[in-house]
């Protein structure tokens, strides 16, 4: 959730019972329509709505991993996503939002590449409370924020748990 404040959104937090069933229903939705679609791809249910007792934004974020990420890109498109600007975007990595009323975001990523530490982190926090209260505390510490210094300090924080 984010509001604005002069132009510039600022960071508030919701707690996991508040958002993660609506966004594991999401996920269950989109997984099915982008299966459909391609077939080979794995799809998996990444960041904090993937995580037990982690509190978010409240978006959901999905991660797809395909052969090739240009044709792919295409077929998400059907489903109402759009390229998102502003954000890294590699040969190997290409994050959608969609344009419907709903905080998703598609990270599109070539299999086998670095770009799949997002699954890595999503399991280091899966299998450490101790991590995900610290995660916790590092959003909270943020409410209030703009969009980019959050995602400096999570960056950081990020870096810290894969390094």
């Amino acid at each position: 959730m984010q509001r604005h404040f002069k132009n510039m959104p600022i960071m508030l937090f919701f707690q996991a019972q508040d958002y993660q069933p609506k966004c594991q229903q999401l996920f269950s939705s989109y997984k099915n329509q982008i299966i459909q679609l391609l077939p080979s791809a794995l799809i998996e249910h990444i960041g904090a709505s993937s995580i037990p007792h982690c509190v978010s934004k409240g978006d959901l974020d999905i991660f797809v991993a395909v052969d090739n990420i240009e044709q792919a890109i295409g077929m998400i498109e059907q489903l109402g996503f759009k390229i998102k600007q502003d954000t890294l975007r590699t040969k190997q990595l290409c994050m959608l939002e969609s344009q419907r009323n709903e905080d998703v975001a598609i990270q599109l990523v070539e299999k086998g590449s670095s770009f799949e530490d997002f699954l890595h982190f999503r399991d280091k926090l899966r299998s450490n409370p101790k991590l995900v209260e610290q995660y916790n505390q590092m959003k909270l510490s943020c409410t209030g924020y703009t969009q980019e210094k959050y995602r400096e300090v999570k960056s950081r924080f990020i870096e810290k748990v894969l390094g």
